[in-house]
């Protein structure tokens, strides 16, 4: 081995040991789950002790996603696969509405797109974004829930769009809040 391969496989050497073990393949610090998800308790704890719903029951999933019924469902519940159809209008939680799938809500709350599609929102439970599903909250809420059923879905950040910075209207690490009407499912 030449001395100048020494010194190439030395400074990489170097560097590997170097580097900090929390960051991402990417160069970036990993995103703390745990510690977003201690913190969202905190804020829906805090949102729950002064929101007002007339609700049926509550369900607290141990994955800290907050589903709160309000029109009981007659359906079975979905399954990971099942195609999911709701209308939904999301809010951060001082009440600013970020999107809905209902054109009426948009417009009224400044948010309507002309070019947007204001049909039935449909997903695959289980699945990512990418494939088909919706936020990972949506289906720890909605397994949850009777097709038919009507609830409010509260997601903390690490279930939603975690530290996100490209999201309209939702800024960084947000909790959201979902209104859901659970029409129905394949």
């Amino acid at each position: 081995m030449s001395m100048k391969q020494f010194i190439i496989i030395f400074c990489v050497a170097i560097i590997s040991f170097s580097c900090d073990n929390n960051l991402s393949g990417y160069g970036y610090p990993s995103y703390d789950s745990e510690g977003n998800l201690a913190i969202d308790r905190e804020k829906i704890d805090t949102y729950l002790e002064t929101a007002q719903y007339d609700s049926l029951y509550r369900i607290h999933d141990p994955s800290g996603v907050v589903v709160i019924v309000t029109e009981e469902g007659t359906g079975s519940r979905p399954v990971s696969g099942n195609v999911v159809y709701t209308n939904y209008t999301g809010y951060l939680l001082d009440g600013t509405v970020f999107d809905s799938n209902l054109e009426d809500v948009a417009i009224e709350n400044d948010i309507y797109d002309e070019d947007r599609n204001y049909d039935i929102f449909s997903f695959f439970l289980g699945q990512s974004t990418s494939n088909g599903g919706a936020i990972q909250g949506f289906t720890l809420g909605f397994q949850r829930i009777r097709s038919g059923a009507k609830a409010t879905i509260i997601i903390p950040s690490p279930y939603a769009y975690q530290d996100n910075e490209n999201v309209a209207r939702v800024p960084a690490n947000s909790v959201l809040v979902f209104d859901v009407d659970f029409l129905g499912m394949d």
